[in-house]
């Protein structure tokens, strides 16, 4: 039997996506790097922020599911400057000065000169787009994120810049050419797998254990209940759950 009451089915990670010549695609998962740096903000197709951009790779893809019932949220665009992509990248583009002209070509890397322009590229509206930078420039500067508590929480603090105060998450954007990329909804792992016991013995249907079998690792049914309390949380369980059943497994055969 699969097991039930899960908050969600997957692990979720923000993925963005080159289409590369031959149809092979290339996934970039954007886990810890660029989106708690300061300078980056997410907008969904309303040309809107929807989320705190420092949180986890977990939550981040919850809160675009959640926009998405409202406004299109999937894919979503990631969006900087130049000084923050030369400082930090965004995504597959590189910083350290590496060549991106080949990730603009193939479509993955969005250029505009002005707001506007970038705008136009993603298919959001100009004018609501402008409005969502000016307001989080107006606190940035201040360090504050009175929205969506970007630079709120010590996991948002230490992804961002140590050195960039007062928060390490937040910073204006700043003059153009800005660039974005799209994110999807990528997942990790599964959340929701075969139901087991404390024994890592799996369960039928009728809730009972089946002799000899047992379960362990993404295989298992969450015993987070889908949540994401922290990194590792697949590893972790998986460990256990692995040694339980082999401890189990041993005594059975005793």
């Amino acid at each position: 039997a699969l097991g039930q009451g899960h908050s969600s089915p997957a692990f979720w990670a923000p993925v963005s996506i080159l289409e590369q010549p031959g149809g092979k695609r290339l996934h970039y998962p954007h886990l810890v790097w660029d989106r708690a740096k300061p300078g980056l903000i997410a907008v969904n197709g309303a040309g809107r922020r929807f989320v705190n951009e420092s949180t986890s790779y977990h939550a981040f893809v919850q809160a675009m599911y959640r926009s998405h019932e409202q406004v299109p949220t999937i894919p979503a665009f990631l969006l900087c400057d130049q000084r923050f992509i030369d400082t930090w990248g965004l995504g597959l583009a590189l910083p350290g000065g590496r060549p991106r002209q080949h990730l603009i070509d193939a479509g993955y890397l969005l250029q505009g000169a002005t707001l506007e322009a970038l705008a136009q590229k993603l298919g959001v509206p100009p004018d609501a787009l402008h409005a969502t930078v000016a307001r989080y420039n107006e606190y940035a500067a201040q360090g504050l994120d009175p929205d969506f508590g970007k630079g709120s929480t010590a996991y948002n603090r230490y992804l961002g810049d140590p050195e960039h105060q007062p928060n390490p998450c937040l910073a204006p954007l700043g003059a153009g050419p800005y660039y974005a990329v799209k994110v999807y909804a990528g997942d990790i792992g599964t959340a929701r797998g075969i139901a087991a016991n404390g024994n890592a013995q799996a369960l039928d249907a009728a809730g009972q254990p089946i002799p000899g079998l047992y379960v362990a690792g993404n295989d298992m049914h969450s015993v987070m209940g889908g949540a994401y309390p922290a990194p590792g949380i697949t590893l972790g369980p998986a460990l256990t759950f692995g040694w339980v059943a082999g401890q189990h497994l041993a005594r059975a055969q005793h």
